[in-house]
């Protein structure tokens, strides 16, 4: 008796099982052999860092549970990613291979070239996408080309999105009578052992998609009515801390769009969900230029910035990635993200801003140390954001805008408990101090370094340099 091939499902950054469109296309195709391969050679330099690999390690240990529970089984390989698709498909003699698209430069190059395979074999390849609301492109300015401001762009998505619908969960997911040969996950070494750096991320964090779900549930409850008010305070707990679920794909932003819209219309959240929602769009419009000008993680956006006379000192860059600036937001900042593998939005741009302005090191450098230490470090998201910083990408700030780190402190953190919880060096500083400590009566008991450049003459500095680049910027 003849049996139906089975399908490969190909899982990448989609690492759940609701709402996940390619998963519920190859469950109604018949057999499914579920994959995930560990491809560090493709991307080059944007091979996950040290972070994202901690959380991948549990991500997929809870995706093998959830597949297990619907009687399939997770097979791990690794390698490049087109010859072990060409191998599955080999050994198992699947006729197709589904999977959700990726939108970074080097992704597409892969995909199209395993895609053309797959077919020049006769065998079918579909993808899907569970990554964004909207393609990249799909959105278009009146000029036919892409969008290069935020706020039409959202805009335009918005109003384009129509009805939000998810993809069906499959209840079963059918199995072949014999699954490939899998690798362990423990045999990728995907943890820090010694030393440990990331003995912070457990207590704080639940990778996988059960986690994905109670983080926004006990957002849409406690954080969002707070959130248009407070989230830019990171002594508050007012943000969603949904971002690393959002970039393993373990909640997907279809299902966030759904929850912040039921609450503005059953809970009288509408400015709070606009709020939050707008943040969800920051990030469609981070994939949109990613995917426009696939350059943007390397090169600047505008390439006047290109003549920036940068002050690339080492030992300056190594005192702020250990938050040892002097500045204590920057500070605490830098030590947030070294414990717990993120940062509060409002200080990332803030750390980011000292980097680039005050030590006038590239952003490359500050986006190359987030992209390792971050849990949700994200190429798009976080190359958008850096040139957003700097000056030098689209939509950006302008130049002159050099955020005070001092000033930052006192109107965020206004009694300094952010500041004392990462900076233990100022716990017992008076709070008309704690963001200044330097002016402190006590200061030199305290065990805080002196500022490693004065404000004033940073600023300074900066505007000159600034002022040197051609005057299109």
């Amino acid at each position: 008796m003849m049996t139906t091939p089975p399908a490969l499902l190909w899982f990448r950054q989609d690492l759940r099982l609701a709402d996940n469109p390619a998963l519920a296309a190859a469950a109604r195709a018949g057999a499914v052999i579920p994959v995930f391969i560990l491809d560090d050679e493709t991307p080059g330099l944007w091979k996950r860092g040290g972070a994202s690999r901690w959380w991948l390690h549990h991500s997929l240990a809870a995706l093998a549970n959830d597949l297990a529970k619907r009687g399939s089984t997770l097979t791990l390989r690794r390698g490049p990613a087109d010859k072990v698709i060409s191998a599955l498909v080999k050994e198992t003699g699947a006729r197709a291979v589904f999977w959700n698209r990726q939108y970074e430069p080097w992704a597409i190059a892969r995909d199209t070239l395993i895609k053309d395979k797959l077919r020049a074999q006769g065998i079918e390849a579909h993808s899907f996408n569970s990554t964004l609301l909207r393609e990249p492109w799909e959105l278009k300015t009146g000029s036919g080309g892409p969008y290069r401001v935020f706020t039409p762009f959202w805009r335009a998505a918005r109003e384009s999105l129509g009805a939000v619908e998810l993809a069906p969960e499959p209840k079963s997911i059918s199995a072949p009578d014999t699954s490939p040969k899998s690798d362990s996950l423990v045999s990728w070494k995907l943890l820090p052992v010694k030393p440990d750096w990331a003995t912070g991320f457990s207590p704080l964090w639940t990778p996988g998609e059960k986690g994905a779900q109670k983080r926004l549930e006990g957002f849409i409850s406690d954080g969002l009515p707070l959130y248009a008010g407070n989230r830019d305070r990171p002594d508050i707990e007012a943000t969603s801390r949904l971002s690393p679920y959002l970039h393993f794909g373990e909640i997907g932003p279809r299902q966030l769009w759904k929850a912040a819209s039921a609450a503005a219309q059953s809970g009288g959240q509408e400015k709070n969900a606009d709020k939050f929602l707008s943040e969800v769009g920051w990030r469609e419009f981070s994939y949109h230029l990613l995917y426009h000008f696939p350059h943007l993680p390397e090169r600047n956006y505008k390439e006047s910035f290109d003549a920036f006379p940068w002050n690339d000192s080492e030992t300056n860059f190594r005192k702020w990635c250990r938050g040892q600036t002097g500045y204590p937001i920057v500070d605490a900042g830098m030590r947030e993200l070294w414990t717990t593998g993120t940062m509060h939005n409002r200080v990332r741009m803030v750390t980011a801003s000292f980097l680039i302005k005050h030590l006038l090191i590239p952003w490359q450098k500050g986006e190359a140390w987030f992209w390792d230490t971050l849990l949700d470090a994200d190429l798009a998201n976080n190359a958008a954001s850096w040139q957003w910083v700097a000056g030098s990408g689209a939509d950006a700030a302008p130049y002159f805008r050099i955020f005070n780190p001092i000033m930052q402190g006192e109107k965020f953190d206004p009694d300094g408990t952010y500041v004392r919880k990462w900076v233990p060096e100022l716990q017992a500083c008076d709070t008309k101090y704690v963001h200044r400590p330097w002016e402190a009566p006590d200061f030199s008991r305290l065990r805080y370094p002196a500022p490693m450049i004065d404000h004033a003459t940073a600023r300074d500095r900066a505007l000159k340099a600034f002022e040197t680049l051609p005057k299109a910027t």
